[in-house]
């Protein structure tokens, strides 16, 4: 071998039959028709083995003498070649193409190398661009292999004269269909044809040979869809909304209306192939339009939420509302239910609760392989690429308790964020880059060729249903508008926006094509235009009438039989939820145990299951047993329950251990709640990946689909849900205002000022309270039903009840093992049988109320901390204590007999957070309007901080004495005015 002064290593890359790494790009020019490409024209001259003069040669002299003459990439492989040189190796020299002591590669070998490089990096020089001033991949650099024909022929040691000469196909490629042989000619013109022109396909990095030969065989031998109509009702329903109401934003679709036939193409392949429920999600460009002419929502339906004197009928706008309905597919002849998750302005906050709603749809059906229910997620490029949410709902898709058997992932492409390009906007160098994590495969296509979208779709889902995993339809078109319709593009994007107003529409594009070819006439087009205008007209007048308008045509998500035919509960009582003995003690019994056969756990597990036995036969429970009960009375009942979050199944604090792992033999575990009764509802429980925002998104839209379920998400530390703030903000808080969407999620946030640091301390009650919509202004009128009636008009809380609130749960953290935080079984089916919203004091001071001097009302922990320094200064007759179990909506009625109760006491307000945080500016209002200014309740507990705890334990524990000792100083207001 020459002495290059390069390692050997580094010279089979430069081979043109090695690939012990990938070549360098060298500049690129635009193959025929390509636009937009910049830097110099790339010769290659013919390159000779053994060394001499050739393009690789020249490429490095041109680098000796202005390293900035070529592209990075070569420019980073000649520095780092010439680094290694000077260790002791002598002058480098040019590299030859082949090393001298290889000979050169054979035809065939050439052949192979030549439609491996077409399959790995054709997508790069593919016709992308509608517009044709854009590079899709952000690059206008063109791998040295792909440049031109005659380029290829010098990079891989070819003549023109090779041109007509007959080479053997490797036995891996489709292009010849039946025949083994082609011409050079024929061989590019099928590999350009196939991954050079208006489809660009990333695969080649999936690490499954099966699944790479299937996408080859679909592309390699296409076909095609056309369609001439399928454009025509999303083009003329954005002209009509234009016409209509060009002064209202309605985030159209012009630019791709080729969206619609897609999404038509992949509901109704998947039709074919048994699907029976489709669940989409998307962001609000082009909503209006999947609701008229895919989802098929009544035209006046739509078109009345135009008018503002009827905007009263949903609260949200419309281009956020989602949608609900069954109808018969025209293609298949099958029935098809359609839902559309609404969704806020937070563009892909809805993927992981359309990912949920799924999951959960196809757990009651049964369809574990997910050939009946199917998700699709429609998305913008600037979101795919910059919303994390993204990545953490794509690693959900393969973990057992998340996955939705594949999604179909449908981008479009606008080639801009808002006014921001995308060269600002990401590092990668396609939009949909984060999709690889999961080697899901990526189908870009020109939008203004419906053809080739159509062909893409139906491929995309024949993939889904073949290997239950996610693709991505990456639908490369423009934005003809602003970002809304009232939005000035010029202002930023001037050139873009220049070939935007000269760019022929598609469905005109389209319809000349078929018009030439004479697959369609004129006049059969222009009848087809007409007639739907006549619809929509039609429609426009019907929208007039107000008895249209009902928030039923907005559900996403219908609970048949669970409400009145008029939405309302079928009744305001909330039964008894008292648990017979016997089914405590079973449970108990079960709590304890382990079902399987030889099956051997930790020691350490061992003395905690004796522990439950030893609560059951005392009859008590703590925090941890009592879940496991109302869990296991719920199972008996037929009711699932579905616990998620890290690390749930044990328990943050170990307490839980709700799955047994046996010592011995790897991933053999053991759910004893699974083995409570033969007929019993399944419990889930399953640890999640470390994500808060997608997790929580998913339990969310779980819980969307039945009311007849209990679905939990337990953060590891009630500190980390502001990583899912989204979720709660959009969602959960707003989801009933916005969109008629009841849902009976459950938070378990653990909570607890106990000297571990600002961030495993608060689960910032303050901002739950915040956003909680009961007035504390409005004193309430104290009706038969006023319990009930006032969970139902809040916009969070859950009980047994015959509606549905999202709960939030301040969970323990150190009483999970507090002596005194313990129940009698007594108390669950003879004393409690509702939940008790406030827990008065039971102790010395109720004997003679009347002499009690202070009322310190309170909630959470710092009640045990209370309680026991009460003890210590003698004070169980002078001061009461009495708990909050329900914050909101506040129990006006119940603290109103409590203060009354006590009628010569000072009121306080005790927590143990700061004073600007928890409970205080929650309580403190609403306190006022029970009682007025005349009997003020005073606040104890620590002063306003940054931060919701210190991180050192000394500090900690000093101002715990310090509130406590100022609660139970009984001169501490004396002289002190409200």
């Amino acid at each position: 071998m020459q002495d290059t002064g390069i390692p050997s290593w580094r010279i089979f890359a430069l081979s043109d039959s090695g690939n012990l790494m990938p070549e360098p790009s060298a500049p690129r020019t635009a193959p025929p028709g390509r636009a937009g490409s910049s830097g110099p024209p790339a010769t290659f001259p013919s390159s000779r083995v053994g060394g001499g003069s050739s393009y690789m040669e020249e490429m490095y002299f041109a680098w000796l003498e202005n390293p900035q003459s070529v592209h990075k990439s070569w420019d980073s492989f000649f520095r780092k070649a010439s680094e290694e040189a000077s260790y002791g190796l002598a002058q480098p020299r040019p590299p030859s193409v082949v090393p001298e002591s290889r000979p050169a590669a054979s035809g065939r070998t050439k052949t192979s190398k030549l439609v491996e490089d077409h399959l790995i990096r054709g997508h790069h020089v593919a016709q992308l661009d509608p517009l044709g001033i854009l590079d899709a991949d952000l690059d206008s650099f063109v791998p040295s292999d792909l440049i031109t024909t005659i380029d290829k022929l010098a990079f891989y040691d070819l003549q023109e004269a090779d041109l007509d000469k007959e080479f053997q196909l490797p036995t891996t490629t489709f292009i010849g269909g039946s025949e083994h042989t082609l011409s050079l000619r024929e061989i590019i013109r099928r590999l350009e044809s196939t991954y050079c022109q208006h489809i660009g396909l990333e695969f080649m990095f999936i690490n499954d040979v099966e699944q790479c030969q299937w996408i080859r065989q679909k592309f390699e031998t296409p076909g095609v869809i056309p369609s001439i109509l399928a454009l025509l009702s999303p083009s003329r329903f954005e002209d009509f909304l234009a016409r209509k109401w060009s002064s209202e934003k309605r985030f159209g679709l012009e630019g791709c209306e080729v969206m619609i036939p897609a999404l038509k193409t992949i509901i109704d392949k998947s039709s074919e192939m048994g699907i029976e429920n489709v669940i989409l999600g998307m962001p609000h460009r082009g909503r209006l339009n999947v609701l008229a002419n895919v989802i098929r929502k009544d035209l006046e339906q739509i078109f009345c939420q135009f008018d503002p004197k009827l905007e009263a009928g949903s609260g949200d706008v419309k281009y956020h509302l989602g949608m609900y309905h069954e109808r018969i597919n025209r293609v298949t002849n099958r029935n098809i239910t359609l839902s559309l998750v609404a969704n806020p302005s937070h563009l892909e906050a809805v993927d992981p609760v359309v990912q949920g709603k799924t999951k959960a749809e196809q757990f009651y059906r049964g369809d574990a392989q997910g050939k009946k229910v199917m998700s699709i997620l429609v998305h913008g490029d600037a979101a795919f690429a910059g919303q994390g949410v993204v990545y953490e709902t794509f690693h959900l898709s393969d973990l057992p308790s998340y996955t939705t058997n594949g999604t179909v992932h449908v981008v479009v492409n606008n080639q801009i964020g808002f006014t921001t390009d995308p060269r600002m906007a990401r590092s990668s160098p396609y939009p949909t880059d984060v999709a690889r994590v999961v080697n899901a495969p990526i189908f870009h296509v020109n939008a203004d060729d419906p053809e080739a979208v159509i062909y893409v779709c139906s491929v995309a889902a024949e993939w889904r249903n073949t290997f239950n995993k996610d693709v991505v339809v990456d639908l490369v078109c423009y934005r003809r508008r602003g970002h809304n319709e009232m939005d000035e593009p010029m202002f930023t994007q001037p050139l873009m926006y220049k070939q935007i107003h000269r760019q022929v529409p598609v469905l005109k594009k389209y319809a000349d094509k078929l018009i030439a070819e004479g697959t369609v006439t004129l006049q059969e087009f222009e009848e087809e235009i007409a007639k739907y205008d006549r619809i929509c007209e039609e429609a426009y007048g019907r929208s007039k009438d107000k008895k249209i308008l009902h928030i039923k045509h907005w559900l996403d998500s219908p609970w048949p039989g669970f409400f009145n035919v008029d939405g309302e509960p079928k009744s305001m009582t909330c039964p008894a939820t008292g648990i017979p003995e016997d089914v405590l003690t079973h449970i108990g019994e079960v709590a304890s145990s382990v079902p399987l056969e030889d099956f051997k756990i930790h020691t350490g597990l061992s003395r905690i299951l004796r522990g439950r036995e030893d609560m059951t036969r005392k009859r008590t429970v703590d925090w941890a047993l009592a879940e496991y009960m109302a869990f296991g009375s719920l199972l008996k009942e037929g009711i699932h329950v579905r616990l998620s979050g890290q690390d749930v199944e044990r328990g943050t604090f170990s307490h839980r251990h709700h799955v047994l792992h046996d010592q011995e033999v790897d991933r053999r575990t053991c759910v004893p709640m699974n083995h409570l009764w033969p007929d019993q509802a399944p419990y889930t429980v399953c640890n999640s990946s470390l994500s808060e925002y997608g997790v929580l998104g998913f339990e969310l839209g779980y819980a969307m689909a039945s009311p007849n379920a209990l679905v939990l998400w337990e953060a590891q530390f009630g500190d980390f849900h502001n990583t899912a703030q989204c979720i709660i903000d959009q969602f959960i808080s707003t989801g009933q205002a916005k969109w008629v969407r009841h849902n009976g999620i459950v938070l378990l946030l653990p909570h607890g000022m106990e000297g571990m640091g600002p961030e495993h301390s608060s689960a910032r009650p303050e901002r739950f309270l915040q956003m909680s919509n009961d007035d504390s202004d409005a004193y309430p009128a104290f009706t038969q039903d006023f319990e009930v009636r006032q969970l139902y008009d809040c916009n969070w809380i859950v009980i047994l009840l015959p509606f549905r609130k999202p709960l939030i749960i301040f969970t323990p953290k150190s009483l999970l093992r507090h002596p005194e935080a313990k129940s009698s079984f007594d108390q669950w089916y003879q004393v409690w049988t509702s939940f008790q919203r406030v827990i008065p004091e039971d102790g010395a001071a109720v004997r003679a109320p009347e002499q009690v001097q202070r009322l310190i009302f309170c909630t959470g922990k710092v009640y045990y901390d209370l309680v026991k320094e009460r003890s210590n200064q003698g004070l169980d007759e002078q001061v009461a204590i009495t708990r909050l179990e329900q914050i909101s909506p506040f129990p006006f009625d119940l603290i109103k007999q409590e203060a009354e109760k006590y009628p010569g006491a000072e009121l306080v307000w005790c927590q143990e957070e700061h004073k600007n945080m928890g409970y205080y500016d929650y309580i403190s209002p609403r306190f006022m309007t029970i009682l007025g200014r005349a009997r003020p309740i005073w606040y104890v507990g620590r002063d306003p901080a940054a931060a919701p705890a210190t991180g050192n334990r000394n500090t900690h524990l000093v101002s715990l004495k310090k509130f406590l000792d100022t609660a139970f100083n009984l001169q501490a207001f004396d002289g002190k005015t409200f």
